[in-house]
């Protein structure tokens, strides 16, 4: 009884976990397109974008080489870490949980 409790939480954190990535997955990637068109630095949407995706970004970016290139590649890094998980991370705790 006491696994089952302990499994069913296990798909809840994996499922919420999931979630939460899907939904920052679509920030990144709406962050990505309104830089392509010169968003207005005022816009409480610019704004929030920002304040949510540049404490991943920055870091993946210092550690990106550039050489003088126009595109910023580290959303796509960050897509991928996240797709990454997606298939990985919380799979694995899916099966983990159905396996107690």
């Amino acid at each position: 009884m006491l696994a089952a409790g302990a499994g069913n939480f296990i798909i809840a954190v994996a499922k919420i976990l999931d979630i939460a990535l899907t939904v920052y997955f679509w920030i990144i990637i709406i962050r990505a397109l309104i830089s392509w068109v010169n968003p207005d630095p005022y816009n409480q949407i610019v704004i929030f974008l920002h304040r949510v995706t540049e404490p991943v970004l920055a870091p993946i970016r210092r550690r990106i080489p550039r050489h003088n290139l126009p595109i910023d590649f580290s959303p796509l890094v960050v897509l991928l870490v996240i797709l990454f998980l997606q298939y990985f991370l919380v799979q694995t705790l899916i099966d983990l949980a159905r396996s107690l």
